[in-house]
């Protein structure tokens, strides 16, 4: 018998939209991660993060929320705290990791 061991929680959006966020399928996670390569290259740069970091969030709600998947309509229903939960869920990796992780290596 098989049983989920994934961790599923859920997000409220400004617009009031609940979605459940969990680690993505492998599908997707590869194009996540190769986006979220970026965020380091480009860290002093709010802008450039900033849309790495919308684009990472447009590849999850493929699997969250398709009707989502479009960087105009996430950024009317988004804030960076919300971001960043969709981001640690899809990756399956806490945001303060990967900043230690990366200044473990400068």
């Amino acid at each position: 018998m098989a049983t989920n061991t994934y961790e599923a929680s859920t997000l409220t959006l400004i617009d009031g939209t609940k979605i459940e966020v969990r680690p993505l399928k492998i599908s997707l996670l590869r194009p996540f991660m190769k986006k979220f390569e970026g965020v380091a290259a480009v860290a002093d740069d709010n802008e450039k993060s900033m849309t790495l970091l919308i684009e990472c969030v447009k590849i999850a709600m493929e699997q969250y929320k398709p009707e989502l998947a479009d960087t105009a309509k996430l950024e009317e229903v988004l804030d960076l705290p919300t971001v960043y939960k969709i981001v640690e869920a899809a990756s399956g990796v806490t945001l303060a990791t990967v900043a230690d992780a990366l200044s473990a290596t400068e």
